[in-house]
């Protein structure tokens, strides 16, 4: 079963020249997918485009979908047609061979994503996911390669994990806000010295966080993070949300960042600058 991507506003704030999204994912009927919890929504390459250049963010970073598990063929095929703007997120453990990831490597891949998530039912990381011990036993070759290391996990996880990762030498980007229980969950203090310390990346991501709170209640999160260092942050939609009804809109997501930075050289710092860097946009 499939549905339609959901609908995206263009911003009325201005977005910087080369901006980038950098949490977005696409679904294609033409590969197929496992069994998953929800419809698959149509966000072909043709649909992720046009959702781009509605909000103006020519560049993005695509991240692997659970229902494609390990077979990496959509995400390589949006790649091989993007002309360069785009990057990928796989997944994979330390059964991957050297081969597979240089070849993901010159496809445009950048990293791989691991998560500890919880999944709501209670049974565990989500089905399919690769938890952060392959983490562990790829860093050597992640190091080798240049590329990060994608963490989905609750911020009291993140307070656990992030001594024993940040010394293995992969660049670290958490997913959603680093997923905390409010700004004065103690979890997310450790997690903003890491950020100030430039240990980790952080993606500014207004939905999937704190119980389902309104995009517009998690301004002093995103206030915070600016606050620690905005040179480690990015910004990610996650388009085209799915488990998530009535899905957000990604334009009134970019517009509530903008108007809470108040900045336009801070927005051309996070939509910009750092993704370029962290990606190697123009190499």
């Amino acid at each position: 079963m499939t549905v339609a991507a959901p609908s995206v506003s263009g911003p009325k704030h201005p977005v910087p020249a080369g901006a980038c999204d950098t949490h977005t994912h696409v679904f294609d009927t033409r590969f197929a997918a496992g069994p998953a919890p929800y419809a698959l929504p149509r966000a072909d390459l043709a649909t992720h485009a046009a959702m781009r250049a509605t909000l103006g963010t020519p560049r993005a970073v695509l991240v692997q979908p659970a229902p494609y598990g390990r077979d990496p063929s959509c995400l390589l095929d949006a790649l091989a047609r993007s002309g360069g703007t785009l990057r990928g997120v796989m997944i994979a453990d330390a059964s991957v061979t050297d081969e597979t990831l240089q070849a993901w490597h010159a496809a445009g891949v950048r990293a791989l994503r691991f998560v500890e998530m919880q999944a709501p039912n209670g049974s565990g990381r989500y089905p399919g996911s690769i938890g952060v011990d392959a983490l562990r036993a790829l860093a050597p070759r992640l190091r080798a390669l240049g590329w990060q290391a994608h963490l989905w996990a609750s911020a009291t996880q993140f307070s656990e994990l992030l001594p024993a990762l940040v010394p293995l030498g992969v660049p670290l980007v958490l997913d959603h806000l680093a997923m905390p229980d409010g700004v004065a969950d103690p979890a997310f203090g450790g997690v903003l010295r890491h950020l100030r310390d430039g240990d980790v990346w952080v993606k500014i991501t207004l939905c999937r966080v704190t119980r389902g709170a309104a995009a517009e209640a998690l301004r002093p999160l995103q206030d915070a993070l600016v606050a620690a260092n905005p040179d480690r942050l990015l910004w990610g939609s996650d388009w085209p949300y799915v488990r998530m009804e009535p899905a957000p809109d990604a334009g009134a997501m970019l517009d509530l960042f903008l108007d809470w930075l108040g900045d336009d050289a801070l927005a051309r710092r996070i939509l910009v600058d750092n993704p370029r860097e962290l990606f190697a946009f123009d190499d």
